[in-house]
């Protein structure tokens, strides 16, 4: 486990599409090699990313930012990716990227960390039970800001 360099961009992205294509999601690749790499590494990142690297080729990765909960009055670390490729699960990995994502949580002074995955993978959701982590039961939105965008797409980006 490492923290991504710059150099790894393309691979994460290539990362990136494998995990949207698992979870059945739209993808443009083309605009994420354009704009992730100012979001991970510029000298305020807005969000970082940590690596498993296998055989000198990237094998998963965790994406994370820090946020705010004003019901709690704290910040906590919001995973916004965990994804292994198909070869490499169930090998350690998956736990070894979060045990990665813990550390990062607990440096920062986060109480917790707090992320979803969808309803249907039922093996990421054994796998984050198994670890302890408590499921909620809410629906998460997406509304695009685009006034023009929500007319043609239903609101959906």
């Amino acid at each position: 486990m490492r923290n991504a360099r710059e150099s790894d961009l393309d691979g994460i992205v290539a990362l990136c599409a494998e995990h949207a294509e698992y979870e059945h999601a739209s993808f443009d690749p083309d605009a994420a090699r354009q704009n992730l790499g100012r979001f991970l590494f510029a000298g305020q990142p807005r969000a970082w990313c940590i690596v498993a690297e296998v055989g000198g080729e990237l094998a998963g990765y965790a994406a994370y930012s820090l946020e705010f909960s004003t019901w709690r009055a704290a910040e906590y670390l919001h995973m916004d990716c965990l994804f292994v490729r198909a070869a490499h699960r169930n090998g350690g990995l998956g736990r070894l990227l979060l045990d990665a994502i813990i550390e990062v949580a607990t440096a920062h002074g986060c109480a917790s960390i707090e992320w979803q995955t969808p309803a249907w993978n039922t093996d990421a959701i054994r796998f984050y039970d198994r670890l302890g982590a408590i499921g909620s039961p809410k629906v998460r939105y997406r509304l695009a800001t685009d006034r023009s965008v929500r007319a043609t797409h239903g609101g959906a980006v």
